[in-house]
């Protein structure tokens, strides 16, 4: 065969391969798009949503590449002992909050220096005359000196991610011994809630599932520093439609710190255990699952809802979506367990935190109650828990800090 009989044959080769390839690429791109589109109908009515780099992953994976954002599989080895506990929880702010304005009666009317000064509900004092105030009792007598000397305090104050200046001129009411800012503040925030995890080699552990938001701003507490402790559930108040239950515990006795908390996120509260848990803990690890891996169907969450003992109760997961992303809210979950529902009516405040557990793996925590539907309620996944305390999920956790 000659060298132009080569030619031609390699050159119709390429051209075959070519048509081939043009004919294919619009096959591929129907194709990533109707993946992309795909919604389960529970998924629409829970409004959860699809990750919008979905389309472009499968088009890298159709082209041979390796997608950047490639979902973790089940090769993980990250494993955690599940809570249940009731904890009680302290929880420093950072600063001073300011929670409210009240009017001080003056021989000039009712004033309130605070709102003069435009100091806001949910703002932090962080400073007064220069120096940093951490608690109430850092700012009275700062205040008493400036009102006596009839000279205003020059407030630092955190709004949002912006630190703003101010004066404020304190001021005396009429027969009061003592003078004030005209705002009500507080440093510390208080409640029961339960515990989701710990990593046995780091003792890191996570609680709650959703932030800790200041009961009156309803803004989320911006945490310095805090610790959690021991608690006995007293009673149950029961949910029912449009008004939730919740669980009324109390802090132990010798009020002993079982951790601190180092960190307030949307997926929780987050620190350190320094002391052993209640002997009637399930000892066992468990591996966790990614939010790829939940299914919906049965599962179990460990809660508990009389003193302090640990219980297993039987629920179905109704709704899940994989996340990439971290986000709350990852699934929906439905009590089936009749004990339960006939002691609680379902999902009660105070369950915040309480472990999900299927087919042998930890998967998320209970975050949210329904309220004209106390039997069902939100749940968050549990990777991204393990994100907030510093546990890896491609091996062990960091080594226990000293």
């Amino acid at each position: 065969m000659s060298k132009y009989a080569n030619r031609r044959i390699i050159t119709g080769g390429i051209l075959l391969v070519s048509l081939l390839l043009c004919l294919m690429i619009p096959l591929f791109i129907s194709q990533a798009h109707a993946e992309s589109i795909k919604s389960p109908e529970k998924e629409d009515v829970f409004a959860f949503s699809h990750d919008a780099t979905d389309q472009s992953d499968t088009l890298l994976q159709l082209a041979g590449l390796t997608a950047s954002k490639e979902k973790k599989t089940e090769s993980n080895t990250i494993r955690v002992i599940p809570g249940g506990q009731s904890i009680g929880i302290k929880l420093n702010t950072v600063g001073v909050l300011v929670v409210g304005h009240h009017l001080i009666e003056t021989g000039d009317g009712q004033q309130s220096p605070g709102e003069k000064a435009d100091i806001r509900i949910g703002d932090i004092i962080t400073k007064v005359n220069g120096k940093k105030v951490e608690r109430t009792q850092d700012i009275s007598p700062l205040v008493q000196e400036a009102g006596e000397a009839n000279e205003s305090l020059a407030i630092t104050i955190k709004r949002n991610k912006e630190e703003i200046e101010t004066k404020l001129h304190p001021l005396k009411g009429k027969d009061e011994p003592s003078y004030k800012l005209g705002l009500y503040i507080r440093d510390s925030a208080t409640g029961i809630g339960t515990l989701t995890f710990y990593e046995p080699n780091s003792m890191k552990y996570g609680a709650l599932g959703h932030v800790i938001a200041d009961a009156d701003t309803r803004k989320p507490i911006v945490a310095q520093d805090g610790e959690i402790v021991n608690s006995t559930v007293t009673s149950i108040e029961n949910g029912r439609n449009g008004n939730p239950g919740e669980k009324l515990a109390q802090f132990s006795a010798d009020r002993k710190g079982l951790g601190n908390i180092t960190k307030n996120s949307a997926f929780g509260i987050f620190g350190q255990l320094s002391s052993p848990l209640p002997k009637d803990m399930d000892k066992k690890s468990y591996p966790v699952a990614l939010s790829h891996e939940v299914k919906e169907g049965p599962a179990k969450i460990l809660t508990v809802v009389n003193e302090n003992k640990v219980e297993s109760y039987d629920v179905e997961v109704v709704s899940t979506i994989p996340q990439k992303h971290p986000a709350t809210k990852g699934m929906v979950i439905k009590i089936t367990d009749k004990k339960l529902l006939e002691k609680t009516g379902g999902i009660v405040q105070g369950m915040s935190g309480s472990p999900i557990i299927q087919n042998g793996k930890v998967i998320g925590a209970v975050t949210h109650v329904f309220v004209n539907d106390p039997t069902s309620g939100y749940g968050v996944h549990i990777e991204w828990m393990l994100n907030e305390a510093g546990i890896s999920l491609d091996g062990a956790a960091e080594q226990k800090a000293s």
